[in-house]
């Protein structure tokens, strides 16, 4: 397991400031026009939990937006419900508030919609200190090259959508009993993609898309749960070249062809 956020005074982590291709700079206290509510203390006195990647303070809720929000939309963007995927555009609306609550339900807390001191807390046992989820990393991501870039977006932005495609797979890693899921490949420059004979419009250009080993859930089960984390466009077993893995990916539009799955 890699390193673990400890609990300390937010005070220790003023002023600092963590350089994230894609993401914004980790902050001990985010714009408080984002927040509906002070801090929670804790039961020592504490302030509250600080994070090595980014540490909320208050309360977010439906109607709230900011950065603060972004960030939340980031971790929660693989609980968007069957066949949709939510805008991770820093405003708290109906569809982040919902995938709040999915993510909420699904590690038995309180699924009110409303993010909190125990909804925050447990996305930071979920992260790592460069905000990538504890079971993937941009390394399984991008074996392309080091640098992101060459793609069909900036360096930056691709490396952004593969943070989101990776908070994806880790909600449907969790949904399939936490077993491990195999990451062939993400990322693909533009001549990457060529050399391994990708479509002229893939998404892999993007950073949206992954592509799946079988792992112990097989390729159909990979594809069948993907339609209820966020996926756009989802390919497996008798589409064309994808009977060796699963491709999942975001984006704009909507297609999914696993003919052999029922997909």
């Amino acid at each position: 397991m890699r390193s673990r956020p400890i609990g300390f005074l937010l005070a220790t982590l003023a002023g600092a400031t963590l350089a994230l291709g894609g993401i914004s700079p980790a902050s001990a206290s985010p714009d408080s026009a984002t927040a509906t509510t002070p801090p929670a203390a804790t039961a020592s006195g504490d302030i509250g939990t600080a994070d090595a990647c980014y540490t909320w303070s208050g309360t977010l809720q439906q109607g709230a937006s900011g950065e603060a929000v972004r960030q939340l939309q980031i971790r929660v963007s693989g609980y968007p419900g069957t066949g949709n995927q939510i805008a991770i555009d820093g405003a708290f609306g109906p569809a982040t508030k919902a995938a709040v609550q999915r993510f909420q339900a699904a590690y038995g807390l309180a699924a009110d919609g409303i993010a909190g001191p125990a909804t925050f807390n447990k996305i930071y046992q979920l992260q790592d200190n460069d905000c990538t989820p504890v079971n993937f990393t941009y390394a399984e991501l991008n074996r392309c090259n080091s640098d992101w870039s060459g793609g069909k977006v900036s360096a930056a932005t691709a490396r952004a959508n593969a943070l989101v495609t990776m908070w994806k797979l880790q909600a449907m890693r969790h949904a399939m009993g936490d077993r491990p899921i195999t990451v062939n490949g993400g990322f693909r420059s533009v001549s990457c993609n060529s050399a391994v004979g990708g479509a002229a419009n893939s998404r892999h250009m993007y950073g949206h898309a992954a592509d799946l080993g079988a792992g112990p859930q097989g390729f159909c089960a990979l594809a069948q749960a993907a339609r209820n984390h966020g996926f756009t466009e989802i390919l497996g077993p008798g589409y064309p070249g994808h009977n060796d893995h699963t491709h999942v990916a975001g984006g704009s539009g909507r297609f999914w062809s696993a003919p052999n799955c029922g997909i």
